[in-house]
């Protein structure tokens, strides 16, 4: 099978010095993929010309003379930014041009753009952003992580929904266990909207398990984590800083003296499986879920590694058909709780 992704080339803290490099370095791996870069053709020339490379067959360069900055709000990039290169990007996937869309910029602007431009699927009322979080057993899929800030239970269902197809998609789980985040694991506990979604997993055929709290996110517990997008981006956060700490904590203590830096050298093994293990880097690429095309939002501070694996996360859904996936799932649970 052969791929087309769009890139917002203009889009990140790093832009076209980050997008091109990471573009060369995908192509090179997959033969069968095709790359469109999007955003100012002069500047993208130059780059690849810096690179040692030019525009060919399968990394074609797409003009778009604006370019969305990263403080924009979703309002004025939407009405005021039509040749931006992360409207163009997602303008060729609903085009038909491309299959995905690829983009590092403005979360708010790209969700807004993408929800206007793309539409959303049917059943489906608000997309969700789901991103893959390492665990002590592998990795879990979480979600909303900042789409809705405030989802009522039937959004819940359907993040639930969404991030069980992904995760049967992706990872090959023929049942993938679901999770509500909650503080507590007692069904007396939790507002009334997790409740409520509680009730309508149970009455559904999702491999729902109950409630799960923070402390069981990286426990890998469940293989899908829900709720509203102002616990999961907190969650998040939180989780990076957390992370970001340690390793902190960790530096200074080895660096305090001599006997301490031998011990470091000594360690440096166990010391860097564990920072490749927590490296977020590793699972940069999060899914708009709920639209009709792929949107892949890439960290905005992305390096070539991380945004290369946003793109290779662009073709693994692409391959697996993800929005099609979910449209299907969706209709067939509206339809037996309607007859039901």
């Amino acid at each position: 099978m052969r791929y087309t992704i769009a890139l917002d080339a203009m889009g990140g803290d790093h832009g076209l010095k980050v997008v091109v490099p990471a573009a060369l370095s995908v192509l090179e791996e997959n033969k069968n993929l095709k790359l469109i870069l999007v955003g100012h053709q002069a500047e993208l020339e130059s780059e690849l010309k810096n690179l040692g490379a030019s525009a060919n067959e399968r990394l074609v360069i797409h003009h778009a003379s604006q370019k969305v900055e990263m403080d924009e709000l979703p309002s004025q990039a939407l009405r005021g930014k039509k040749d931006s290169s992360m409207r163009v990007a997602i303008n060729l996937v609903k085009d038909g041009v491309a299959q995905a869309c690829v983009s590092a910029g403005n979360t708010g602007a790209l969700m807004a753009t993408a929800r206007f431009v793309l539409k959303t699927l049917p059943g489906i009322d608000r997309p969700a952003i789901v991103s893959t979080l390492p665990t002590m057993r592998g990795h879990t899929h979480m979600l909303d992580l900042g789409a809705n800030v405030d989802s009522d239970a039937e959004a819940l269902f359907q993040f639930a929904v969404m991030g069980s197809v992904l995760t049967q998609a992706v990872d090959g789980i023929e049942r993938p266990t679901v999770g509500l985040l909650n503080i507590g694991e007692e069904e007396i506990k939790g507002n009334e909207q997790v409740k409520e979604a509680a009730r309508l997993l149970q009455n559904s055929s999702i491999n729902y398990v109950g409630y799960v709290e923070g402390n069981d996110i990286y426990k890998g517990v469940v293989d899908v984590v829900v709720c509203d997008g102002f616990v999961g981006n907190v969650a998040l956060k939180t989780s990076e800083g957390v992370a970001t700490m340690i390793i902190h904590f960790m530096k200074q203590g080895f660096k305090r003296n001599l006997f301490t830096k031998f011990v470091a050298l000594l360690a440096m093994p166990v010391l860097k499986s564990l920072k490749d293990r927590i490296d977020w880097r590793q699972y940069n690429g999060a899914s708009f879920v709920g639209l009709r095309g792929i949107v892949i939002k890439s960290h905005g501070s992305a390096d070539t590694f991380a945004f290369a694996n946003a793109i290779k996360e662009a073709v693994v859904e692409v391959d697996k058909a993800l929005p099609q996936r979910i449209n299907d799932q969706l209709e067939t649970m509206l339809s037996k709780r309607h007859t039901g």
